[in-house]
């Protein structure tokens, strides 16, 4: 990792590409890219949160970039990502449009690093496509809830959406921002943090909202049978130590908690994510029970 660049500095390494897919329903998929020149490794895809994009991951592209593939998607409605057709999409939705994104980039099989509400789609996708999936690491991990009564449903999915009209992208992020970050993350991380946050597209927002309240990600993981890994930073706030902790017991296997990080806490100890990441590529996740 080159330590000395600024996040932005380091994102200029790796511009946004775009590309149309082929199927039936033609979209645009917005993503950045490094390590294209080590074809034999097995590819790495990077999903983020509700709150965030695909120039979240800029130090994983960074370092992981050096031996793999690693690719990091901006999910249907975030930057030039085309949005997903329904108002109120599912799982599902998201799990086709990355489905047709690995097709146009000719990736057959990869592993899954899903954060927070990308964990979601990740879910879905492996559920469905469970030959695809190498391995599926979850950081940080939103179960979505879609086993909850439909009273909560609509009251975490209207009270999230109320927040957006009143406040923006940039009132989001000038007020939720620091949420995301344990008391030890630097300037710069909060910073970066912010800046990614000010960048939420209201529209994409709001359908990832409506798919964070129909979503059940313990409910996809039963359907998935292979190489599953979770972690969370230790000072997580968002989806705290004791949720994720039903997670990996509905995956069958321990959770994994990182010292000193909170919810976003690939960009605030990227050297400890990016082991983390490595690690599950190059060893896989300790066996399921049943």
């Amino acid at each position: 990792m080159s330590a000395h660049l600024t996040h932005a500095d380091a994102l200029a390494q790796f511009p946004e590409a775009r590309v149309d897919t082929m199927q039936l329903t033609r979209r645009t998929i917005g993503y950045r890219e490094a390590g294209a020149t080590h074809p034999h490794a097995m590819p790495v895809v990077l999903l983020h949160g509700i709150g965030s994009g695909a120039a979240s991951w800029v130090r994983q592209l960074e370092s992981l970039g050096a031996t793999r593939r690693v690719l990091a998607w901006d999910a249907p409605g975030y930057g030039a990502s085309t949005p997903v057709a329904p108002a109120s999409p599912v799982a599902s939705d998201y799990a086709a449009a990355l489905a047709d994104w690995l097709d146009a980039l000719d990736i057959e099989r990869c592993v899954l690093v899903g954060h927070s509400l990308g964990a979601i789609v990740a879910g879905a996708f492996a559920a469905e496509h469970a030959s695809r999936v190498a391995g599926l690491l979850l950081v940080s991990p939103a179960s979505g809830y879609g086993a909850a009564s439909a009273e909560v449903r609509e009251t975490k999915r209207d009270a999230r959406l109320a927040m957006l009209a009143e406040l923006g992208p940039q009132g989001l992020a000038e007020q939720r921002s620091a949420n995301m970050l344990s008391a030890h993350a630097s300037d710069a991380a909060r910073d970066w943090v912010r800046w990614n946050m000010a960048r939420i597209v209201p529209q994409g927002y709001a359908q990832a909202t409506h798919l964070l309240a129909n979503a059940d990600l313990a409910a996809d993981l039963k359907r998935y049978r292979g190489r599953i890994a979770v972690a969370v930073g230790a000072a997580d706030a968002i989806t705290t130590p004791a949720a994720c902790e039903r997670i990996a017991q509905a995956a069958g296997v321990s959770l994994q908690v990182i010292p000193n990080a909170g919810h976003a806490g690939y960009i605030e100890s990227p050297a400890a994510y990016t082991t983390l990441i490595d690690a599950f590529c190059r060893t896989g996740a300790e066996p399921r029970s049943n």
